[in-house]
């Protein structure tokens, strides 16, 4: 296969999702792209979905049914058959960008430096429509969720959107921890930022679909795995990284003291000015 088609191993779990499992799947086999490892597992679905998968099974690089342990021990299932020197995965309710697997692999193939990159975060409704993309690559700095800003104004790494070098994956684990009912994303995000830069792609790669029902409508829990992951990881850093840590906590905890308003609103100034830029990859 051409080097500038570098394999990309996109994982699909799936359970009882047989309403958007279609769009999911047309979404990534419908990219055309030339060196795809498509990969689809489910949990012993009950409803159309496995008549969905084998009517696709010819294009699949590998698909079962059978009982699992919850979304992420699936992923975990998928990646273990998964060969690609570029991954991702994506719900069975969400979609893939049109041709943005020839994007993320041109981005890899020019830029040796970027292991790992996120698109514009979008949220489509269950009519496809687009009601919200953030332009604001706020999440670029891991001190951003040391700090917990993440849980002030709910702003996260959006998993659709973000692909990532083999390597990065095998240094960070090679697996998600599944003892997070919806935060192993989060988790596997703060390990890659361990040694790895997050880059930013200036376009929509994916969408996540926001629809009624769906387990991360609980974002309480969401948060409280998040907080989680965080004192877990954070153990686990530099020493350099734990004092600027240190260093505004305190500041902050000294400015909030006073409980004026716009000393609050100058530190989180100074709290972006010291986290400086994002890099954006066009």
């Amino acid at each position: 296969m051409n080097k500038d088609y570098p394999k990309i191993s996109v994982v699909t779990p799936n359970y009882n999702q047989d309403r958007f499992l279609e769009q999911t799947i047309k979404s990534v086999l419908d990219q055309g792209y030339p060196n795809l490892e498509y990969i689809v597992i489910d949990g012993k679905s009950t409803d159309n979905s496995v008549a969905i998968i084998k009517k696709y099974e010819s294009q699949l690089h590998y698909w079962i049914s059978e009982k699992d342990n919850g979304m992420y021990d699936a992923i975990n299932k998928g990646f273990l058959k998964a060969t690609g020197s570029i991954m991702c995965w994506i719900n069975s309710d969400d979609l893939l960008a049109e041709k943005s697997l020839f994007k993320v692999a041109e981005v890899f193939n020019n830029n040796p430096n970027v292991n790992w990159l996120m698109g514009y975060p979008t949220i489509i409704n269950e009519q496809n429509e687009v009601t919200w993309q953030g332009q604001d690559a706020k999440v670029f700095n891991p001190l951003f969720f040391y700090l917990h800003n993440h849980a002030r104004d709910f702003s996260f790494i959006q998993q659709e959107s973000t692909f990532w070098r083999r390597s990065i994956w095998e240094q960070a684990g090679g697996r998600l921890n599944t003892s997070y009912s919806l935060a192993a994303d989060f988790d596997l995000w703060l390990r890659f930022f361990r040694n790895h830069k997050l880059y930013f792609y200036k376009e929509q790669l994916s969408a996540f679909r926001k629809r009624k029902g769906q387990q991360s409508e609980n974002q309480d829990i969401y948060i409280s795995e998040a907080n989680k992951s965080v004192k877990h990881n954070e153990k686990r850093l530099f020493l350099k990284d734990k004092l600027n840590i240190f260093l505004l906590k305190s500041i902050r905890k000294v400015l909030f003291m006073t409980k004026i308003k716009s000393l609050r609103n100058t530190f989180y100034k100074f709290q972006n000015r010291y986290f400086g830029k994002p890099t954006i990859i066009n």
